[in-house]
């Protein structure tokens, strides 16, 4: 095996994880976080930490290039406009103008289903027209543009992963929300939600840089949306626990992002890059997360009265 030099940008909730299973695959590692490493965490990791903010074109050249492999997992940290504009595309166009003199042999960014803006439940590959309502999506449309044309001028061998909702140990709006009694269901229920467990968000990551072809775009998300009543549903009987209660749509308080309608396809993700998941629907991954919450005790079930 070869041992590949790699960077992550974005030591958090699936960087780190990523970088610590790329260690133990035996590369060599380095993880990009915008403080420092204070706890130790990513160096108990076998992570090599580094200290950048993507979105200070100068604090990149300190980096130690040329790196076989660059992953960005960066994410906006106060989730705003203005906050997506400096995270994702400045941070961008900085990376793209910081590599382009020692291009890496792949780049992987993670992007978001958030790109779709459909509200049909219609099914939607990475074909599909992106046209997002929101602000916030329309400016990862335009991050992956920039990567795209990257890609093409063969500046960067850039790909693309756009990633749905991701679950996994202590995280999961809807399943926390539920095991706290705070979780409603809006309408009927109907509303679908794609998921992805962090662990499987790492596997496609590695599976693209073995397998993604520059200038592609991969759908990261597991085989079942399903509506929020399916999902509760399961919950309930799981954890013989009540159903959350009903309430009318615009009851529901406003979300960050605006809300879509659609059925995210992976089928690109398995049979190109020939990806096996490890969660390939959220019963699984979410058996998981629950029998992980019980062996540490920490799994309370509230009682409830009707």
């Amino acid at each position: 095996m070869d041992v590949m030099r790699i960077l992550i940008l974005g030591c958090g909730y699936v960087g780190f994880q990523l970088g610590a299973e790329l260690v133990r695959q035996g590369h060599e590692v380095f993880g990009v976080q915008r403080s420092p490493d204070a706890d130790g965490h990513l160096a108990k990791a076998g992570i090599k930490p580094l200290i950048a903010d993507i979105t200070q074109r100068e604090q990149l050249n300190a980096l130690p290039l040329p790196f076989d492999w660059v992953i960005n997992t960066v994410s906006s940290s106060k989730g705003g406009v203005e906050d997506y504009q400096q995270t994702y595309l400045q941070g961008t166009k900085n990376l793209i103008d910081w590599l382009s003199a020692n291009p890496p042999k792949k780049y992987i960014y993670t992007s978001s289903t958030s790109v779709y803006g459909q509200m049909d439940g219609s099914q939607v590959k990475e074909s599909s027209v992106t046209e997002p309502a929101g602000e916030t999506g329309k400016i990862l449309v335009e991050t992956e543009k920039l990567l795209l044309e990257a890609a093409q001028s063969k500046k960067i061998p850039a790909i693309i992963l756009r990633v749905s909702g991701i679950y996994g140990p202590d995280r999961g709006h809807l399943f926390l929300q539920y095991l706290k009694d705070e979780a409603k269901i809006p309408g009927k229920g109907d509303r679908l939600i794609n998921m992805i467990h962090r662990d499987d968000v790492v596997g496609c990551i590695i599976t693209a840089l073995k397998n993604g072809r520059s200038g592609e775009i991969y759908n990261a998300t597991d085989d079942e949306p399903v509506p929020q009543i399916h999902f509760f549903r399961w919950l309930s009987e799981t954890l013989g626990k009540y159903m959350p209660p009903f309430v009318a749509e615009d009851e529901m308080p406003e979300r960050k992002r605006a809300l879509t309608q659609k059925k995210v396809l992976n089928r690109k993700l398995k049979m190109e890059l020939g990806y096996q998941f490890k969660y390939p629907t959220f019963r699984q991954g979410y058996t998981a997360e629950v029998k992980r919450l019980d062996d540490a005790g920490l799994l309370m079930i509230t009682p409830q009265t009707r």
